[in-house]
């Protein structure tokens, strides 16, 4: 399949478009289920992450699907407890700053019976969807701050007062959550997942010395230890810096957000495979900003195998479904163009 080929660095008609959180809150038929169901309830119905999965994919015309779920789940099973909050996001409820607490963190997990509804959700998805599948779990960072942190942050000194006072103990968290998110992560690709993606969506806080010294290793410990049958993602964002530690790191495909020139960061790079990269934004403009946009950015990498389109985040809320589909159909058009 396109998307699959292209992750692989292999020639393919036109660009494949994914976009990530391509099943949320801007569509009317999301918000009807989330008006019955909590996001919790969502995330561990099978048939309910399954149905907005599939219909995501469907609406938008996406050459992927990604698993309906949220990064936070995995931390349940480690004795990490946390819930969300209408209006305020995840809260985790003790957060973990202590060596004792570090010491309650679970050395390990059995994804399939403390994460089974994820792993059914995605073999009942396969099952409908006609495109491949993606399945995905938070970097360890990413975690480790939300352990942390107690929830969100826009400074994350928790997170760092830990990793520069006590490496050691923060070095103890970090493997446990590497150790879980292997598991989770194959057990994925046993259930079916076509490929997996990392999220590090808070590691841009970092600079690149912190980066190599207390994340580097656990992420490449990730992707080596990872079943080689399906494709590998590596996404961060934030800190364009990061992107040479984060391609040694590991992954087939290099995801990078809106803050570098793509075909630049790719030569630089030297990847097989790179994801990005359209400020989510432009779907909210106005006029033609956003087709101009996505032309600019694909007759950048022209007719180079290997690029994956998608935004540099996540859909917003407020963006029109129409704007998206318009979105995808025009990455499809203009790239069979540039590739005829």
């Amino acid at each position: 399949m396109v998307f699959l080929d292209a992750c692989r660095g292999k020639p393919t008609p036109y660009t494949p478009v994914w976009l990530m959180r391509q099943a949320g809150r801007y569509q009317p038929e999301y918000r009807a289920i989330r008006e019955k169901v909590s996001f919790l309830e969502l995330c561990k119905s099978p048939d309910l992450a399954a149905e907005v999965t599939v219909l995501a994919a469907e609406q938008l015309g996406a050459d992927a699907g990604i698993i309906f779920a949220d990064i936070l789940l995995v931390l349940e099973p480690l004795n990490i407890g946390f819930s969300f909050e209408k209006g305020d996001g995840p809260k985790i409820h003790e957060p973990v700053r202590t060596a004792a607490q570090v010491d309650g963190v679970a050395e390990s997990i059995d994804a399939e019976a403390s994460l089974g509804y994820v792993l059914e959700a995605i073999r009942r998805t396969k099952k409908d969807l006609k495109v491949p599948l993606i399945g995905f779990a938070g970097a360890p960072f990413t975690l480790a701050s939300y352990a942390i942190e107690g929830g969100g942050s826009k400074n994350y000194y928790a997170t760092k007062r830990l990793m520069f006072g006590d490496p050691g103990l923060f070095r103890v968290l970090m493997e446990k959550l590497t150790t879980a998110i292997i598991d989770y992560l194959n057990a994925q690709i046993r259930a079916g997942a076509d490929a997996v993606q990392l999220f590090d969506s808070w590691v841009g806080c970092l600079s690149e010395h912190d980066y190599r010294t207390h994340v580097l290793p656990h992420v490449r410990r990730i992707f080596e230890s990872l079943d080689r049958s399906v494709p590998s993602i590596h996404f961060g964002t934030g800190n364009p810096s990061l992107y040479p530690a984060m391609a040694e790191a590991g992954g087939d495909v290099i995801g990078v957000d809106w803050r570098v020139d793509l075909p630049t960061a790719w030569d630089a790079l030297g990847a097989k495979a790179m994801m990005g990269n359209l400020d989510p934004a432009y779907i909210l403009a106005e006029g033609r900003a956003m087709e101009d946009e996505v032309t600019r950015i694909l007759e950048g990498v022209g007719p180079r195998p290997g690029h994956i389109f998608n935004l540099g985040h996540g859909i917003m809320p407020e963006a029109d479904p129409a704007r998206v589909r318009a979105l995808v159909d025009h990455v499809h058009e203009v790239s069979a163009r540039l590739r005829g």
